[in-house]
């Protein structure tokens, strides 16, 4: 069974920033690490000046967090992990499961964590959800993974937290894929915009490497 993803938006508000990044770098995601079920986990920071800054995402198995393990964690947290996360101006925790997964050629896992991220996620009507998934797999997909510099695209739903219903999470070398003709041309045929169109509570993202973990 493929993982889920923990996919978590955070902004320090008025936690110091190096404290926020040394408590979750080194307390946080290692005790997370420590829990059965827990896989690769990256940190990322904002790059396209919007808010929240941070985003970390954790590849899961399916019920982690439903464990003894995962709940001891919480039951058992620090001092300081409960005065920062009581006091974070963003926590915005989502759980995705697995659509579909798509590697550029030449690409894989060992080709190390990804530079940047960009997270697109948006709702539809139920109507339009076949021509979305559609979309996805025979042009948006195809037209974005022969772009250079960009690795790999995944697609998710929402099965925990609130959000829009599917996340596509891309992987790039460099944001300067994002100007790369082949990008232009993904994301402004009729199909694209039929889609975006239909689209509810659309967000875009972009996020550059924090931290791999794991």
């Amino acid at each position: 069974m493929a993982d889920d993803l923990l996919f978590v938006y955070a902004a320090p508000g008025p936690v110091d920033v190096a404290e926020f990044n040394d408590w979750y770098d080194n307390e946080h995601i290692p005790a997370r690490l420590a829990i059965p079920g827990f896989g690769p986990t990256t940190r990322f920071h904002a790059v396209d000046a919007m808010m929240p800054d941070w985003l970390a995402t954790y590849e899961i198995k399916p019920g982690t967090l439903e464990t003894p393990a995962y709940k001891a964690a919480w039951d058992n947290a620090s001092d300081r992990e409960k005065r920062i996360m009581s006091s974070l101006s963003t926590l915005d925790r989502r759980v995705y499961s697995l659509l579909s997964d798509s590697w550029a050629d030449g690409v894989s896992a060992a080709s190390g964590p990804p530079p940047v991220v960009m997270a697109v996620s948006m709702s539809v009507p139920p109507a339009v959800e076949p021509d979305l998934a559609a979309y996805y797999e025979q042009e948006h997909y195809p037209l974005l993974l022969a772009v250079p510099g960009w690795r790999r695209a995944r697609r998710y739903v929402l099965t925990s937290g609130t959000g829009p219903k599917y996340l596509s999470l891309h992987e790039i070398d460099s944001v300067a894929a994002l100007d790369e003709p082949g990008y232009q041309r993904a994301t402004s045929t009729p199909w694209r915009n039929r889609i975006v169109g239909a689209a509810i509570g659309r967000e875009k993202r972009v996020f550059g490497l924090h931290q791999a973990f794991g």
